[in-house]
């Protein structure tokens, strides 16, 4: 199975796929925090991995963005939760996405030079079309406090040119 595959569907469980209880109810706002935070956290380590291995300037410059919007994203994410007072509540979509982003680590972690960046932002695209449709649909409508839901609003927009931008590095690259 192509990597962007695996990806793709190791992801569809942000959207309750594989969580029939997320998926009848909605993500509570703690689910939702911690959701958004395991993507988050997901997308800076593999452009730690990238910045690692690849020797591809556009890849390398990639996955520099990644690491300083996701980090940023996330900083104001814990500094929300702890405004609050929310804990951030595992759940089965946050631990389905770390387990298989865990999985594409490695099978990333197993390729060089050019196969490992196609197939790097191959991942990332699938990566934010995934995240970015469930928080269009699922964790942005389910979401019940106002600041939390602004911050996804705020992330998906961003996160959409991150998807525009890995695009046009597999464009490049072809």
């Amino acid at each position: 199975m192509m990597l962007w595959k695996f990806a793709l569907l190791g992801t569809a469980a942000i959207v309750g796929v594989g969580t029939p209880a997320l998926a009848a109810a909605g993500p509570t706002d703690p689910q939702i925090a911690h959701i958004a935070y395991t993507a988050g956290s997901i997308d800076i380590a593999a452009a730690k991995q990238a910045l690692a291995k690849s020797h591809n300037a556009s890849v390398h410059a990639f996955a520099q963005e990644m690491v300083r919007d996701h980090k940023a994203v996330n900083d104001r994410a814990l500094a929300l939760v702890k405004m609050l007072k929310v804990t951030p509540e595992s759940n089965a979509t946050s631990e389905a996405l770390t387990k298989q982003a865990n999985t594409a680590m490695k099978r990333l972690a197993a390729l060089r030079g050019a196969a490992f960046d196609r197939a790097y932002i191959e991942n990332e695209i699938a990566f934010h079309k995934t995240v970015n449709g469930a928080l269009e649909s699922t964790l942005i409508p389910s979401a019940h406090n106002a600041e939390l839901k602004s911050l996804l609003k705020t992330g998906l927009t961003l996160f959409r040119e991150h998807q525009v931008h890995a695009e046009h590095v597999a464009t490049e690259m072809k």
